[in-house]
């Protein structure tokens, strides 16, 4: 299976191109359109179970399930900060993981300074033995097996942050405000979480992008990110400075406090396709098509569709409509020379900077993605979260007309 995927992303990367008076010319790509092939193994143990009948690398979504090469003895448990009602529901949790499942659970060191956690003597002895961590310290690469997230879609977002390689399984319950990346309900986690622990479940690969931030006269002033690399031209006053980041939603690059239009530069493959002139644009993944893009007039994608979204910000232009690229694209994003003032990037929501003239974003499909247990399955959980969160095509029904033989 492993070879015939390789040997159907050879294929597809080569373009035949016809020109008059020649037979055959060819043009290699240095990559698949659709894109790198993910990473099927996730933390230690976790893995895609193999589908021997699959003809292509990418699976029909139905078939997609959640299996354990050893069985799980770790998980991480993710809290919504300064959130009174899920106190209850997280104690429940991790006692249960660690007095019934003999789980080892980690917990953001943050969620414990809670006074209502840490001022709870009856709690205390359970958490005495939680394995803590700090975001951008302490990695957790290889330690944790899969993840339990407790509040909104947020959390998952989170939790996609804290690992820039393979991510473990995520099961996320339903205990924020919207919800639809969280299919589960608390009521009954017990079994729920006993089947995941059996590898029992469904899981949707939802993509991520790799985004690389390239900054031009970085001063070395500046607060150091741990993901950086500073590069060095030989001249001791100007340095260039490259920050990575994997993304689940989507890379938006706006106009800041400026009252100027956003004037930015979008490069396809090295080419120049458009300059966006308006608020800013987005580019998201499929998981983020129904988030910012839809709100901004995108289209809604289901995320095994492999692609990446690129919709504009309240463009200054009638005719700038949202479009979706292939996966395997490179994306590259920079100031217009035209550009009145800088323009400002966030992911996922997160670490929010500045973008000058000479800097650059460039944006690829990541190997990496996040495996997210379904409830059902990726197609029906998708559908369920459009009728039950978004309202989708909801509408009052139309009355049966009546025809003149059944009047009399």
């Amino acid at each position: 299976a492993r070879t015939s995927a390789h040997f159907h992303g050879f294929l597809i990367s080569w373009l035949f191109v016809f020109k008059p008076g020649f037979f055959l010319s060819v043009f290699r790509r240095n990559q698949s359109l659709h894109g790198p092939s993910p990473v099927t193994t996730f933390g230690p143990k976790a893995c895609m179970l193999q589908n021997p009948h699959a003809v292509m690398h990418i699976q029909d979504p139905a078939s997609q399930k959640l299996t354990w090469n050893k069985p799980p003895k770790s998980v991480l448990v993710i809290k919504k900060i300064r959130d009174a009602s899920l106190l209850q529901p997280f104690k429940e949790l991790c006692i249960f993981l660690t007095e019934v499942k003999n789980m080892i659970v980690y917990v953001e060191k943050k969620v414990l300074d809670d006074p209502a956690i840490s001022g709870d003597e009856n709690f205390g002895a359970i958490a005495k033995k939680f394995c803590t961590f700090r975001e951008d310290f302490d990695d957790l690469s290889n330690r944790v097996d899969f993840i339990i997230c407790l509040g909104g879609d947020g959390t998952l977002l989170y939790a996609s942050s804290l690992f820039q390689e393979s991510v473990p399984p995520v099961m996320a319950f339903h205990l924020g405000s919207l919800g639809f990346l969280t299919p589960f309900k608390f009521d009954t986690y017990q079994s729920q979480v006993t089947q995941i622990i059996e590898g029992n479940a469904a899981i949707v690969l939802r993509s991520r992008l790799k985004v690389q931030v390239l900054k031009e006269n970085w001063e070395k002033k500046d607060t150091m990110d741990e993901k950086s690399i500073i590069l060095t031209n030989g001249d001791a006053e100007s340095s260039r400075k490259v920050m990575q980041y994997q993304v689940l939603n989507e890379v938006v690059v706006d106009r800041g406090p400026s009252s100027y239009l956003s004037n930015v530069d979008l490069y396809l493959d090295g080419h120049l396709i458009t300059t966006v002139q308006g608020d800013g644009v987005i580019v998201s993944t499929p998981t983020g098509s129904t988030a910012y893009a839809v709100a901004a007039g995108a289209s809604m994608i289901h995320p095994n569709v492999p692609a990446i979204m690129i919709t504009p910000i309240c463009p200054h232009s009638l005719s700038f409509r949202p479009i979706v690229v292939p996966a395997g694209v490179e994306l590259k994003i920079k100031l217009s020379r035209e550009a009145r003032n800088t323009a400002w990037v966030s992911f996922d929501g997160r670490k929010r900077q500045e973008i000058c003239h000479g800097d650059s974003i460039t944006i690829t499909t990541s190997c990496f993605p996040v495996p997210s247990i379904c409830f059902r399955d990726p197609v029906n959980d998708w559908f369920e979260s459009l009728a039950q969160c978004l309202h989708w095509n909801v509408r009052k029904k139309q009355n049966y007309l009546i025809s003149e033989d059944e009047e009399f």
